[in-house]
């Protein structure tokens, strides 16, 4: 799939590794004998078994030990016990950002429009990344508007937003352990915190339509990425407007969130009819349950996706430099390399616009993006595009299609994404004898 692999709102969504004393004391173990053998193992080693982490499969856990206990020490001793095949530390994934740019002129422009069935911003429908990407064309010659479940592993969604509200199925809040919508709406307060008429910096990387008061509000740290879940929904549904989307809570507003609950946002939408997982974070380190819950998404005919990352380097980042993972970077409006873009053959497959990106944000409004983590959700939705010409449309079948691109350079895959031109090659291969 990619060469050389290496096993190992103006927002740039990147997360990193590191261990805080309160993530050593979580380990990721897997234990194919199941909870009742893990829990008699703890009694004997002092630690407890917290939860599953791949529902129905039932034999990847987490487990934590006091926090006197020397975390290597003790994965050390898990790995040891007789049943356990693998266990690793539960990272803490962090949110790194960048500045932003001045608000691209499409944010301005209100103009209520139907999209779909649903009265949108004009300056959402009509941004210059959609005609780069050829998608009226691709809509008007083909009619596809996309189909199946499109999962968005992130920090939450708007729930009552009304371009999203009609599209979302349930999902699942992994901070918190709540079922429902992954709602991202509880991470503020929202008495001091809603919509306003105009674009603004909230942050010094996220431009969003609020009023002042909100804006200064979400100008706290704790609200570092607040709005990141929303914005990527609404790229996917900009681009396959008829496909469901299924919200996974994993990360928390000011951008943390633990592997384990990626993990589980991982296996949860494979095991509840997901076609497509979009996974706008990249981490540094290699993670064998990582890779294992792509494969068991893949056997499964998951098509998934994943940022490249936003730290301007030939690297290898994660998931996007797995097997069965279409990793994309960020191009600007003008076909070129985002200067902000990670690249290289081994992370990345296609390329997608990631400047300047208009979609939804929380409180029923509209904010602007920049990064790799915008660029992900249209490949996303162009899978769903995809599976709209065929229900049986695997990761194999997608990376085929878009790698009908636009050609830029070796260091961004296959090139920058042409809708007309995946749509176009899929049919071609169907009607082929």
């Amino acid at each position: 799939m990619k060469c050389n692999k290496m096993l190992g709102i103006f927002l740039l969504f990147f997360a990193a590794w590191t261990a805080p004393a309160a993530a050593d004391t979580r380990f990721i173990v897997r234990n194919p004998s199941g909870l009742t053998s893990l829990q008699q193992l703890c009694i004997m080693l002092g630690c407890s078994v917290s939860g599953g982490l791949d529902g129905r499969a039932g034999k990847l856990f987490l487990v934590t030990a006091p926090a006197l206990v020397d975390p290597n020490t003790f994965l050390q001793t898990l790995r040891a016990q007789p049943g356990i095949t693998n266990a690793e530390l539960d990272a803490l994934l962090k949110v790194l950002q960048a500045t932003g740019t001045a608000p691209p002129s499409g944010l301005y422009d209100a103009t209520p429009v139907n999209y779909f069935g649903v009265f949108v911003s004009h300056g959402y429908v009509a941004q210059p990344a959609s005609t780069i990407i050829r998608l009226p064309d691709t809509q008007s010659a083909f009619s596809v508007s996309g189909t199946g479940i499109v999962a968005v592993i992130d920090t939450g969604v708007d729930p009552t937003h009304p371009v999203l509200q009609g599209v979302l199925v349930p999902g699942n809040d992994f901070t918190r352990n709540i079922s429902g919508p992954g709602s991202e709406l509880p991470d503020v307060n929202q008495s001091s915190i809603g919509p306003g008429a105009s674009p603004l910096m909230v942050n010094q990387s996220t431009a969003a339509v609020l009023d002042q008061l909100s804006g200064t509000n979400l100008s706290q740290p704790q609200y570092a990425a607040f709005g990141h879940g929303t914005m990527v929904a609404g790229i996917v549904h900009l681009v396959a407007p008829t496909a469901q989307i299924m919200s996974l809570k994993a990360f928390r507003a000011d951008g943390s969130g633990y592997l384990s609950d990626v993990l589980s946002a991982i296996y949860f939408a494979t095991q509840n009819g997901a076609n497509v997982i979009n996974m706008s974070f990249s981490v540094a380190t290699y993670s064998q349950e990582l890779a294992s819950a792509i494969k068991f998404a893949s056997r499964h005919r998951v098509i998934c996706v994943a940022s490249a990352g936003n730290d301007t380097k030939d690297e290898i980042v994660y998931p996007a430099a797995l097997d069965n993972v279409m990793g994309v970077a960020s191009t600007t409006n003008n076909d070129t390399l985002s200067s902000f873009s990670n690249y290289g053959q081994d992370i990345v497959w296609v390329a997608a616009p990631g400047e300047g990106i208009i979609t939804t944000y929380p409180f029923g409004t509209y904010a602007a993006g920049w990064g790799t983590s915008f660029s992900a959700p249209m490949a996303s939705g162009a899978s769903a595009l995809l599976l709209g010409l065929n229900a049986h449309c695997n990761e194999s079948c997608a990376e085929q299609s878009l790698a009908h691109a636009v050609p830029i350079s070796a260091d961004v895959g296959n090139g920058r994404v042409d809708l007309y031109q995946a749509i176009s090659a899929r049919l071609q291969s169907l009607n082929s004898p």
